[in-house]
């Protein structure tokens, strides 16, 4: 598994800013186009949404469209009356590869700078990961060196851990193996339900995942800037 620190990591999605991204974030303070996609309720992708419209977000990211793989998914519904762009296209029944490209063609039509996974429960094919190679972005319950998939907070609470980890990381081909941008611990001393658990580690994930992406997106408009001032005569 990689283990970058958030410069590689940043560096490494740096490479693959192409398409609408590329060159474009640092003129005139371009906001990043996120396209989130969800599979349920979308509580990540809520706290995004705030974030983009009054938190670390702001005049930093906008919401290009909340994309879901099951057409009823709550989450859709809570996007719309947030006046964000929704989209879906049912999953159910599709062979893997051949929804995620149709999938992925749909999205492109919105022009993401990123692909933000929140909640999105499905396991992604070469045919969606490529068109946004280094430019897709999950967030991971556990540490992902120690447990990958799903269930993650059942994991940490079956194993009595009194601590698990929030991961943000970039999403390639493996499960749970890309380039990790930030981490953050959650203490579950006391937890004694489940839900006690989740509603520790959710407090986390909504404010780390935004804070992530505001970094990553500030670096990159960074990165941009020293280009160009280094490319003038």
């Amino acid at each position: 598994m990689s283990n970058l620190t958030p410069t590689e990591a940043n560096h490494q999605a740096s490479q693959f800013m192409g398409g609408a991204s590329a060159g474009t974030l640092g003129e005139g303070h371009r906001r990043a186009r996120l396209a989130i996609l969800i599979s349920g309720r979308g509580s990540n992708m809520l706290s995004l949404v705030q974030a983009a419209k009054s938190g670390v977000l702001q005049d930093l990211a906008e919401v290009a469209v909340v994309f879901s793989n099951k057409p009823d998914a709550p989450g859709l519904e809570l996007a719309a009356a947030q006046g964000c762009p929704i989209a879906s296209l049912p999953s159910q029944g599709r062979k893997r590869e051949t929804f995620d490209a149709e999938a992925a063609a749909m999205l492109q039509q919105y022009q993401p700078d990123f692909v933000v996974l929140a909640g999105y429960m499905r396991i992604l094919s070469p045919a969606f990961i490529q068109p946004f190679a280094g430019r897709i972005l999950n967030i991971h319950p556990a540490d992902t060196h120690q447990h990958q998939g799903l269930h993650a907070y059942e994991w940490a609470f079956d194993n009595k851990l009194t601590e698990t980890k929030i991961t943000v990381h970039l999403v390639d081909e493996g499960l749970d193996t890309g380039p990790i941008l930030a981490q953050e611990p959650v203490d579950l001393r006391g937890a004694e339900t489940l839900a006690e658990v989740e509603r520790r580690g959710l407090a986390v994930e909504h404010r780390l995942y935004a804070e992530t992406l505001a970094e990553l997106i500030k670096k990159e408009r960074h990165a941009e800037r020293s280009e160009a001032s280094r490319m003038q005569p």
